[in-house]
């Protein structure tokens, strides 16, 4: 990149196996425009795997790396992550860019050097979704409740602390940046995560299928999406794995199929064959349903959150419609969704090309041209704050 400094040093909280999310998309792409920065995290499991993106490369990490189960269960030490990131030692490099969603952001910068934060959410346990955690934890439920909830308010006060620290902040939706501006009372500029378009088909003819594809946890809703389906007979079909596995397959009717955790290949050839693509949860921006579209499958979606950034609902009568938002985040509502969407054939009015074509703004192209000017724009700020700084100061006479 054009008049920027070189090295720069790029902070992601984790590099793990399991952590293949959109996160780790936009770092990347980061390492890409950046053209391989230094990298730093709270630990890595990724650098010594040939097959792995990073195989080969240095990475920082904090003293987590040595804990028992630090790399592979690192969230295990919530409460020792702020005290951990702040430990990287990143003052030889003039420009410091995060990908935060923890505890990044906190990164110990000095007024000499530029930090620019991509924020893909403050931390949902923290603040907003912080009952809904309560009520699904066990440890919370029981005698460790008390203990919890006050762990939870120390971390909301680091939070605010250390979402100070970067000169600017990038969310990735619109609604991030409210959350942003709730929270930390803070501006952000929103540029949208980049979706790897190029691995997916949009041409393939389509199955009377539905699709719910995403980790099996429980801010997700897959219950409200399975119980629906039990309800109305439509088939459906899940692909993930995650704690709430058992639950749902329990709950699953006859037309209901839980498959798991399935090979890329596989997962990209259901979003191609898919009747609709389908989605209760409420997300801070939402990979999944962009690739849908990729894929040339309709959305059926809550209408809150991230969702209102990617995908265009067919009844509020916009050009290019990519799909159909429902109100609630409740059965109820999903079930009316459903059924509206079968009455009136939807997916015949919603065709593959178009879908391609929405989601094709969010391409790593275009993703990479928004963050290099931003980059920029904040650095030359920066540059010319750093001048104003080193000038004489003219103190009067007598």
């Amino acid at each position: 990149m054009a008049n920027l400094p070189g090295p720069a040093a790029l902070v992601h909280e984790w590099f793990t196996p399991r952590s293949v999310g959109g996160a780790e998309l936009v770092v990347q792409q980061l390492d890409a425009l950046l053209d391989r920065p230094q990298l730093a995290a709270l630990v890595d499991g990724e650098s010594g795997r040939s097959a792995s993106w990073l195989g080969g490369r240095s990475i920082h990490t904090s003293f987590i790396q040595q804990l028992p189960w630090g790399v592979s269960h690192v969230q295990q030490y919530l409460p020792l992550l702020p005290l951990a990131i702040e430990q990287l030692d990143l003052g030889d490099y003039p420009l410091v860019i995060s990908s935060s969603h923890l505890v990044a952001k906190g990164v110990l910068t000095s007024p000499d050097q530029c930090h620019l934060s991509y924020v893909h959410t403050p931390v949902r346990y923290a603040w907003d979704q912080m009952h809904a955690y309560l009520r699904q934890s066990a440890l919370a439920r029981g005698g460790l409740g008390p203990l919890i909830r006050w762990q939870l308010h120390r971390l909301r006060q680091w939070d605010v602390l250390s979402a100070q620290r970067p000169d600017a902040l990038i969310a990735n939706s619109r609604f991030t940046a409210a959350r942003i501006r709730r929270y930390w009372g803070r501006s952000a500029t929103v540029v949208h995560p980049p979706v790897a378009l190029e691995r997916f088909q949009w041409d393939q003819p389509r199955d009377d299928v539905y699709l719910c594809l995403c980790r099996l946890v429980p801010y997700k809703r897959v219950d409200l999406v399975v119980q629906a389906f039990n309800r109305t007979g439509l088939p459906l079909v899940v692909i993930g794995d995650g704690p709430e596995r058992a639950r749902l397959e329990a709950m699953a009717g006859p037309t209901v199929q839980l498959l798991g955790r399935l090979p890329q290949p596989e997962v990209n050839a259901w979003l191609a064959r898919c009747r609709a693509y389908v989605y209760a949860g409420l997300e801070d921006f939402g990979i999944a349903p962009v690739e849908a579209m990729a894929a040339g499958a309709p959305v059926v979606g809550l209408g809150q959150g991230g969702l209102l950034d990617s995908v265009r609902c067919i009844s509020s009568g916009c050009s290019q419609p990519t799909g159909l938002l429902f109100p609630e985040q409740s059965v109820a509502s999903l079930v009316a969704a459903l059924e509206y969407f079968e009455q009136q054939r939807l997916w015949q009015q919603l065709p593959a090309a178009q879908l391609r074509q929405c989601a094709e703004r969010f391409g790593p192209q275009r993703f990479r041209q928004r963050m290099a000017a931003l980059i920029e724009q904040v650095w030359s700020r920066h540059q010319r704050l750093r001048a104003e700084r080193a000038r004489p100061m003219s103190v009067p006479l007598g």
